[in-house]
């Protein structure tokens, strides 16, 4: 069954990734960036734990960029992965292009690649990784990196 297969690669990609990219939310000064709260939900419930911004959240998307270049390192740009996500992408990078804060596009371009068309919408990852979990049989505790990190200073220290 070479489809069941291409899913599975599909999935144990999107895994790997998405258990990077919850690493790499725990360090001191990165921030994801959504679309809006619904996108925020579905990000903290797969397990990111750091600050997560939303552009529709009553501000300008200039305000937004000022308010980021002002407390962040880092920015990973998560929007949705159509047009409207495509062109705030392009918008917020040109808000932030040359600053001080290093603006990572790469996370939302190899998850439209490891999600393979099969959601447009950062708020549908919650549930499609879910479905994906039960259709293996598998909880979601043992797919993502969802451990606390004090729970781990704890364990090494």
């Amino acid at each position: 069954m070479p489809a069941d297969r291409d899913s599975d690669r599909a999935f144990a990609e999107f895994l790997d990734l998405w258990n990077r990219l919850i690493a790499e939310c725990r360090e001191p000064g990165t921030v994801v960036v959504v679309e809006g709260e619904r996108d925020r939900r579905s990000l903290r419930g797969l397990g990111i734990a750091g600050p997560i911004v939303a552009i529709h959240a009553g501000r300008t998307l200039s305000g937004t960029a000022a308010s980021l270049a002002s407390r962040s390192r880092r920015v990973i740009l998560l929007t949705d992965w159509d047009t409207a996500g495509g062109r705030l992408a392009r918008r917020l990078r040109e808000f932030l292009g040359g600053g001080p804060v290093s603006l990572d596009l790469d996370y939302r371009r190899h998850l439209a690649r490891a999600l393979r068309g099969e959601l447009a919408h950062v708020e549908g990852l919650s549930g499609w990784v879910r479905r994906n979990a039960d259709r293996r049989h598998a909880s979601l505790d043992a797919l993502l990196d969802l451990g606390d990190p004090a729970d781990e200073d704890a364990a090494t220290g």
